[in-house]
């Protein structure tokens, strides 16, 4: 057989063989429309278990002075806890909104991921402010964890420090800044619409 003969003998089994491979990755629009379907099935349940959270915490946490807020696909709540000055202490009065709040995500089962966020005012220096709200964000992570109940992994702590954007009192310091010195927690993942007990 000549190479020019082989090579033409070639070229349709080249053909098919790239025919085959392209067909092995096509997706039916059936199976496409259904997995469209499933995903937006899927966000709207959990925005719904979202919005039953929110309202749940809204009126459970009424007596708190907490500012609760839905965002896309996650509940905040605000001022969980605030801070002495320079201080990463958890105050007694702030533990019963904590215990509130990990009986409600406890209810919620264990698929509720919540970010403590630590904040300071704009007196120290950035890496020390950084270092300060870590450790605001740890109190309150801890204390969820060994009073409240929930699984270590399930809380995570990060810190803003005095991050301009996230003040409450843009600059202030000292007893006009007390409400810079706070934590924020956020659930990122609502879990279940109904209460597993």
């Amino acid at each position: 057989m000549s190479s020019k003969t082989l090579r033409l003998a070639l070229i349709p089994a080249s053909l098919l063989a790239m025919v085959l491979g392209g067909c092995s990755s096509y997706v039916k629009k059936t199976d496409y429309d259904a997995a469209i379907a499933e995903l937006r099935a899927n966000d709207q349940k959990q925005q719904q278990d979202i919005d039953a959270l929110t309202q749940e915490m809204q009126q459970r946490f009424a007596k708190y002075d907490a500012a609760i807020t839905a965002m896309q696909g996650r509940v905040k709540i605000d001022t969980a806890a605030h801070f002495a000055f320079g201080d990463a202490t958890l105050r007694d009065e702030d533990k019963p909104l904590l215990d509130d709040f990990a009986k409600v995500i406890g209810e919620r089962g264990p698929e509720a991921v919540i970010t403590v966020e630590g904040f300071t005012d704009p007196a120290g220096s950035t890496g020390y402010n950084r270092r300060l709200g870590q450790q605001r964000a740890e109190a309150v992570r801890d204390y969820l964890v060994s009073s409240g109940g929930l699984s270590g992994q399930q809380v995570r702590a990060v810190s803003y420090g005095e991050a301009r954007n996230r003040q409450v009192a843009p600059g202030e310091t000292r007893d006009s800044g007390a409400s810079n010195r706070r934590v924020t927690l956020v659930v990122d993942f609502a879990g279940n619409a109904a209460p597993t007990s």
